[in-house]
């Protein structure tokens, strides 16, 4: 038999239908029956023994060597072979057991220029070629880099293996270029109809045509290929559905496609086994060979869920299958309109049923090749891996480790000074310790107490030396605000005044030498600081007939919570936590306490306290008259607008001056933006949660008084509005801390830690980072690190000027009544929901702008008030309002570890 005589090419073998098992077993009898002559004749007539090769191990050469599959290819060949790697420049040097050349495949000078190179050091003798090299991703969408990559790159590899004495090119395509079969129980094997059907697999089945027509005489093997992975995962299918329950969410339980419909897979280290037993083979091959390797098990969508499911969860997993119109719309909806990455796209929906399903006998004969491993065995071990490190096996599955952060058994533990047993071990000597232990000198600790002790005195005295009782101060308007608000008189609310003062100044003394003794300390230092927020309230609950008074007390109750727990060291927090390093939260890329986070809400919250101390001092009667620039009020009215509001009906619903417990809550603000130190998400958890109650609820609160401003008084105010956008822009900046103080309670509780104990005096934490940098002390590097976290795309920036518009369209379109009410009440919430989304830690919330946008296509047909032009704006603006509410727009670099997946 003429064994040069037999198909070359296995295109004419697949166009001529014959059949390659019986054709390979005439081949492989004939081949085992002849010389050793007889078979060379069927390998390269160039193969000959180059005289500087000769007493090496055989060469053989690897593309893509530094990849998962060319990893484990070294680690299988290294002790048979002398391995030659090209790979794209650029490379990491991994101090493999193997000699890597850059080479570009994409280039044609670079590929001559490394295959010379490979010449030059190793000969032109080569046992084989493994072609692993080639592009791919997941998006599903055509790309030049596949022609460029896999196909041509291809084509330049085997015209400059032209020169070489190749004694076999191994192929690595994939069983994807099979059309696939839509039955579970039909397998493929190697004589299956081919049909790539999506980008990716056509590159792979483009390249397999380029080297039948071009591999000339050097014996060529198809190794068409099942999914790869290990025992870590790195199979992207599998990685994501673990990841998926591990996280939960209502995805995990869904799936487009037949619940038994799945594809078979191979180990990696059965798929390096397969490559070595081709290779010691590579002698007795036919000169063109295909083979299909993977295990003979496919798992369907559900079985894998079900696995995964009792390996994470002790259960098998609920799977819904979802109609695959409804999947499909939501994967465009996801990439094309939210601007997220998601890794389901649209093209995977579609081929949701495609079943894979192989029939490996041809390897298993031929190679004497069986996998040794199953994805059914190995799922729970990648479970394993993934609950013994999270966060590792996020980063080596090509995930976003920060998601799992917090889940992590902590790889930062026992670094030397940030790590939690450092301080574990400072703690466990000063765990009955406070702030004097810290200072045994005494005054950096003690002048606060002392200063604390003189406010006392002050207090005591300042009521008789200012003549805070006398008539001479007080104000005609006073005497009509006690009318107006049918108050105790104006003597007895001053004298009360002055014995609170008196009183809270008694207690401050007391309170501030109970704070110098070791022992009552932490007692005396909450007195004080209790003391200081009764004197903010007082002048309030008393009516205060006296501005000084009002005045004083305001900035006495500041000064005592300062010097009680600001100044020094805040009692009862735990030792532990201080001493512990680390202010950067797992998972986080920035500290979310730092001095430059809050000076933005410091700096508003002083905005918001000197103009409702304005409002309140009018209330108060303290003045005459309140500034107002541009809203008169009603003309039968002598007030301005601003005036008319602050005395409404609905400011004397309540029973203290509503613009004074404004005032109290921005001076509140103020000392807790500046109060603890950028640990303080977790060394202070209560403290961070009582300032986002006033930061963020309140917030909104504000924003409802100035919608029911035109609403319910009929005019607007100024100041209120200056006051309530200060308020409103304090939220996004404040929430990423409220989002990284909560991570930490719940990753407390999830590890049995006394969570009141933590709520209430903090903790150390086991992962993080620590980090001393001070960007006060450069504007530029100040205001870079304020923003982060936030970020303004023109999508919301557009909606927020929408919303301006709608609370003008009485001025604007003439709109009026419901219509009017209604445009301003979706303008001023559209503007709050924006703002609030620039932290993209709330980017979400913009979808509330999407149910407004939908209320303006319904509003004209409802309500009455509004001209043809208006409805056909309010129709508009409602259609614009959805659509720029939908993306998400572009997001910064930062992460937030678990709270990334709802930045949708």
């Amino acid at each position: 038999m003429e064994y040069e005589t037999c198909p070359r090419s296995c295109l004419n073998a697949v166009n001529q239908r014959v059949d390659p098992r019986r054709w390979f077993a005439a081949v492989f009898t004939a081949c085992s029956l002849a010389s050793d002559g007889a078979c060379a004749k069927v390998r390269s007539p160039r193969a000959r023994s180059h005289p500087m090769v000769a007493s090496r191990k055989p060469v053989v050469l690897i593309t893509g060597s530094s990849g998962f599959i060319g990893g484990a290819l070294v680690r299988r060949l290294a002790a048979d072979y002398t391995l030659v790697g090209l790979d794209r420049p650029g490379f990491a040097d991994d101090g493999a057991p193997i000699e890597r050349i850059a080479c570009d495949l994409g280039d044609t000078r670079s590929v001559q220029q490394a295959l010379t190179e490979v010449a030059e050091r190793f000969g032109r003798q080569l046992a084989s070629v493994l072609h692993l090299a080639g592009y791919y991703d997941l998006t599903g969408d055509p790309s030049p880099l596949y022609e460029r990559i896999t196909v041509e790159g291809t084509g330049r590899l085997i015209d400059a293996l032209d020169a070489f004495e190749v004694e076999q090119l191994v192929y690595a395509s994939t069983m994807l270029v099979y059309a696939p079969k839509q039955g579970p129980n039909e397998p493929i094997d190697e004589d299956s109809p081919l049909g790539a059907t999506w980008p990716y697999p056509q590159s792979k089945l483009a390249a397999e045509q380029v080297l039948c027509v071009r591999h000339g005489a050097v014996p060529l093997v198809l190794m068409r290929i099942a999914g790869v992975y290990d025992d870590r995962g790195h199979s992207p299918f599998p990685v994501q559905q673990i990841a998926r329950i591990y996280e939960g969410g209502v995805l995990s339980h869904l799936y487009p496609g037949m619940l038994c419909a799945g594809q078979a897979f191979v180990h990696v280290e059965d798929l390096a086994d397969a490559f070595a037993r081709t290779i010691a083979r590579r002698t007795q091959l036919p000169p063109e060979w295909t083979v299909l390797i993977g295990e003979a098990e496919a798992l369907g969508y559900a079985e894998i869920q079900n696995i995964i499911g009792e390996a994470l969860r002790g259960h098998a997993w609920k799977t819904v299958r979802v109609p695959e119109a409804a999947a499909e719309i939501g994967a465009w909806l996801q990439t094309n309109v939210l601007g997220e990455g998601a890794f389901i796209q649209p093209w995977m929906v579609e081929q949701a049923n495609d079943h894979y399903l192989l029939d490996t006998r041809r390897a298993r004969d031929v190679l004497g090749w069986q996998p040794a491993h199953t994805l059914r065995g190995t799922l729970p071990k990648m479970v394993l891996a993934l609950e013994a490190d999270p966060t590792g096996w996020y980063e080596a599955n090509e995930l976003d480790p920060s998601r799992v952060a917090w889940r992590s058994p902590g790889r930062n533990e026992g670094r030397q000074g940030h790590g939690s047993h450092q301080g574990s071990a400072q703690a466990q000597g000063m765990a009955h310790a406070n702030h004097h232990d810290m200072h045994p000198d005494g005054p950096p600790t003690r002048w606060p107490h002392l200063a604390n002790i003189g406010l006392g005195f002050w207090l005591m005295t300042t009521a008789w030396v200012t003549g805070f009782t006398g008539p001479a101060t007080i104000t005609r308007r006073v005497y009509e605000v006690t009318l107006e608000r049918h108050l105790p008189p104006v003597e007895w609310r001053a004298a009360a005044l002055s014995w609170s003062d008196a009183v809270s100044g008694l207690l401050l003394v007391i309170a501030g030498a109970l704070s110098l003794s070791r022992r009552t300390a932490w007692f005396g230092q909450w007195a004080a600081a209790f003391v200081g927020v009764w004197l903010l309230f007082a002048p309030l609950v008393l009516w205060s007939p006296s501005a000084a008074q009002f005045q004083n007390d305001l900035l006495v109750g500041a000064l005592a919570i300062t010097f009680s727990v600001l100044v020094v060291m805040m009692p009862g927090m735990s030792m532990e936590g201080m001493m512990d390093a680390k202010v950067v939260p797992p998972g986080w890329t920035y500290c979310p306490s730092t001095g430059a986070q809050r000076l933005p809400i410091a700096a508003l919250g002083l905005i918001g306290l000197l103009i409702s101390r304005m409002l309140a001092a009018y209330q108060l009667g303290h003045v005459d008259a309140v500034w107002e620039p541009f809203f008169a009020g009603s003309p039968l009215d002598p007030k301005n607008g601003t005036e008319e509001i602050i005395t409404s009906s609905v400011s004397k619903a309540w029973p203290i001056p509503d613009a004074g417990l404004g005032a109290v809550s921005y001076m509140l603000e103020i000392l807790m933006a500046v109060m603890g130190t950028r640990a303080r998400w977790r060394t202070m958890p209560w403290m961070v949660t009582f300032f986002g109650i006033l930061v963020i609820p309140l917030g909104v609160v504000s924003i409802y008084f100035i919608i029911i401003q035109p609403i319910v008084i009929g005019t607007w105010s100024t100041p209120a509005l200056v006051a309530a956008l200060a308020m409103l822009i304090m939220i996004p900046f404040a929430l990423d801390e409220v989002i990284a103080m909560g991570q930490y309670l719940l990753w407390a509780y999830r590890r049995g830690k006394p969570i009141v104990t933590i709520f209430f005096r903090g903790g150390a934490v086991a992962a993080g980072e620590a980090s001393s940098a001070d960007h006060l002390t450069d504007p530029a590097s100040a205001w870079r690190d304020a923003r982060r976290g936030l970020s303004l795309p023109w999508t919301l920036l557009a909606s927020m000027a929408i919303g301006a518009f709608l609370m003008l369209t009485r001025l604007a379109l003439g709109s009026s009544g419901a219509m009017a009410n209604s445009d301003h009440l979706i303008g001023s919430l559209t503007i709050t929901v924006a703002i609030i989304a620039t932290a993209e830690v709330a980017r979400a919330l913009r979808f509330v702008n999407v149910v407004l946008g939908a209320w303006l296509l319904i509003a004209p047909w409802v309500l009455a008030g509004h001209s043809t032009v208006a409805t056909g704006v309010s129709l508009v603006l409602g259609v614009a309002l959805i659509a720029l509410s939908l993306p998400r727009g572009p997001r910064t670099q930062e992460h937030y570890a678990g709270w990334d997946r709802y930045i949708v």
